[in-house]
């Protein structure tokens, strides 16, 4: 079955959820088609239903021993932070399997959960940014589970109750082209881009802007290590002198690849799908602060959680059963190239540097909540969240 992706529009005054067809997905007038056929044959058929479960429950019962399989039914509304072609393959792989209706609204900003809290329309929310989960974690905005198989995940990639679960990892470094600059001239530390003299590199750096969320977690992290002056003055540093400012990573890696900046701040794997493309993937990647005295390298996560009061709980339960699967661990992964949290399972991409073999800051992921907020009013009192260029 195919999954039917809606733009799904929100009224915080309607309890109800209202989904338009949306423009990329060919599939979802049939999905509308065959909701309004349901509901007019519901009634007629509602009767002879209930007649004939009872005696095939009953046969149910006595052909596995008394204990029936219970089949999913109904609809799972999924808000996710992520691009969704990093999350497509894994909710169409669920419908697939679980005959459950996705209702997908994707790069949504994690607040949105914050101003639906008197109207929930969400069931599970997949994140990039584990300071965004347990920043909403922390409000109550998310609800406590006991996923099967959630051991297979350390306890410091999850929230203190599973309100959260995160999945798949990626630290920060630096891309670079390698036909415009050697590696040893790319910045080593986080603590280089203070060094005004990158600006004079041919081409010049790229960092995103200030409201994405991998340099939010970024900015975080630097804050918890040395404070909030120094961060503030490395905010204003990349802001001068960065030659370009993106609204994504993406972007940032392209424009490394094809030669239109020497380098370019990004997490790991979007090197990783550099190194994918057929031209301009002449590219390097440097690991920051991986030195016996640095910092380590800035890392972060994504995963998923319940929404608190979620209209379809019993499916968002089904669903973080789920994907903690280690199938579908793999495939939460999927086309981000990302390195899965879980140490028994094998990055699934052959450049990528598994986690255990990196010198990482010494933070609890958890505390990236305790800065999300004000990063956020820190990176906006900086303008960096106000210009791309």
């Amino acid at each position: 079955m195919k999954v039917h992706y809606k733009v799904l529009t929100i009224s915080l005054l309607s309890a109800g959820l209202l989904a338009a067809c949306g423009a990329e997905d060919e599939g979802n007038n049939g999905s509308e088609e065959t909701n309004g056929g349901a509901n007019n044959n519901a009634a007629e058929e509602n009767n002879a239903a209930e007649n004939n479960n009872a005696a095939e429950n009953e046969e149910a019962n006595e052909e596995d021993g008394g204990e029936a399989a219970e089949e999913l039914d109904g609809e799972l509304v999924v808000y996710s932070s992520r691009n969704e072609i990093f999350v497509d393959a894994l909710l169409e792989k669920f419908e697939e399997e679980t005959g459950v209706e996705v209702l997908a609204l994707h790069e949504v900003e994690p607040l949105q959960l914050q101003e639906e809290a008197g109207n929930v329309q969400a069931d599970i929310f997949i994140s990039n940014d584990v300071g965004a989960m347990e920043y909403l974690n922390q409000q109550d905005l998310l609800a406590p589970s006991e996923p099967e198989n959630v051991d297979t995940i350390d306890e410091q990639f999850r929230a203190e109750n599973n309100e959260w679960v995160a999945l798949s990892t990626r630290a920060r470094g630096f891309i670079y082209n390698k036909d415009m600059i050697e590696e040893e001239d790319v910045p080593q530390r986080m603590e280089d881009l203070l060094d005004d003299s990158y600006a004079d590199v041919e081409g010049g750096y790229a960092i995103t802007r200030g409201g994405n969320g991998g340099m939010i977690g970024n900015v975080s992290a630097l804050r918890y290590e040395w404070g909030d002056e120094e961060t503030q003055d490395w905010i204003e540093s990349i802001q001068e002198n960065a030659s370009g400012i993106f609204e994504g990573h993406g972007d940032i890696r392209r424009a490394v690849g094809e030669g239109t900046h020497a380098f370019g701040l990004v997490n790991n794997y979007y090197y990783h799908q550099q190194l994918e493309e057929p031209q301009d993937n002449n590219v390097g990647f440097v690991y920051a602060d991986q030195g016996d005295d640095d910092m380590g390298a800035i890392v972060n996560a994504a995963g998923a959680g319940m929404v608190e009061g979620g209209p379809n709980q019993e499916n968002a339960e089904a669903f973080m059963d789920w994907v903690l699967e280690e199938e579908n661990q793999l495939a939460f992964v999927g086309e981000s190239l990302e390195v899965p949290i879980n140490p028994d399972l094998e990055p699934p991409f052959e450049e990528a540097v598994p986690f255990s073999e990196l010198h990482v800051q010494d933070m609890p992921l958890r505390e990236l909540g305790d800065y999300f907020e004000d990063t956020r009013q820190l990176i906006e009192d900086a303008g960096l969240d106000l210009e791309l260029r």
